[in-house]
């Protein structure tokens, strides 16, 4: 399938990294966390058996899959398949011998892909064309699927932006009518409680749960927790930077936002300016020495 973009792992051509320290049949399973999909196909030989117990590797790479939660494609010949609702009926009759499969203990493995809970549907090839059809009408719809969840992604935001501005109202409702006596103080603390900056910071760091900081160094053990590095260079005078080199993007943060004491100040949403907490993209850097390596 490259295709159509996809990277297939393929043991039979070098391509699961083996050590020496186990196994190379658990070097197999380890390597299905890495990958999107398992895609198993299922002829008349049942392969080679693990070494833990009677299944064979495939069948336990197949478990391995559906363990970790990975979306699961189940291929089985068509004379397999179709012997196989033989073998059902007639499992118990002395003497019956398939002859599309080496061993019974194919159909078995059949057997238990139909009792899974979920997640466990069987179609039958004849040809390699069979299977290539197949999955591109099932990747087609996953594709579809994507967006239009991303499409309801957007109208999810505008719910919750709506939920939050909604809760702020309320409280300060409550405020007004129950709880004047408090001063502008109560107020500050209705207005601390859904700053902007909260907002702000969650969209420009990709983070998917509720923010919440108050200090300056509230910000920076959030941050570094997601790791992000704060740039503590002197000449950044008047924002503070935190840099994450994997995501390949750092957080940029005016020192404005804070009082003298390291204190997040109050602001109003008419006040806040948006490049106050800002995303900006990190250079590669490119080695010198790479282009002297031999390979």
């Amino acid at each position: 399938m490259k295709e159509m973009g996809y990277e297939p792992v393929l043991f039979e051509r070098g391509q699961v990294p083996y050590g020496r320290e186990e196994a190379l049949e658990e070097y197999c399973y380890r390597e299905i966390s890495s990958c999107e999909m398992l895609i198993t196909v299922i002829g008349g030989k049942y392969g080679s058996q693990a070494k833990a117990d009677e299944r064979s590797i495939t069948h336990k790479e197949l478990r391995a899959a559906i363990d970790a939660g990975k979306q699961t494609y189940v291929f089985v010949e068509q004379a397999v398949l179709s012997e196989y609702r033989t073998y059902v009926a007639n499992r118990d009759v002395e003497g019956f011998q398939p002859v599309s499969v080496d061993d019974t203990r194919v159909f078995l493995f059949i057997e238990e892909v139909y009792g899974l809970s979920s997640g466990n549907p069987v179609e039958g090839f004849e040809t390699s064309n069979d299977i290539v059809r197949y999955l591109k009408e099932q990747w087609a719809g996953l594709f579809q699927r994507l967006l239009h969840e991303a499409a309801r992604q957007n109208e999810v935001n505008i719910i919750e932006n709506l939920k939050e501005t909604a809760s702020t109202l309320n409280a300060l409702v409550t405020f007004l009518t129950e709880e004047r006596s408090k001063g502008d103080q109560a107020i500050k603390d209705i207005l601390l409680s859904s700053h902007p900056a909260f907002a702000e910071l969650k969209k420009a760091a990709k983070i998917p749960y509720r923010v919440i900081f108050y200090t300056f160094g509230e910000l920076d053990a959030l941050l570094s927790a997601r790791s992000f590095k704060h740039d503590d260079d002197p000449f950044l005078e008047d924002h503070d930077d935190w840099d994450d080199s994997k995501a390949g993007f750092g957080i940029r943060v005016v020192k404005e936002i804070f009082d003298d004491e390291g204190r997040l100040k109050v602001f109003t949403p008419d006040e806040w300016q948006s490049e106050w907490i800002s995303r900006y993209t990190l250079q590669k850097q490119s080695n010198a020495d790479d282009d002297e390596i031999p390979f």
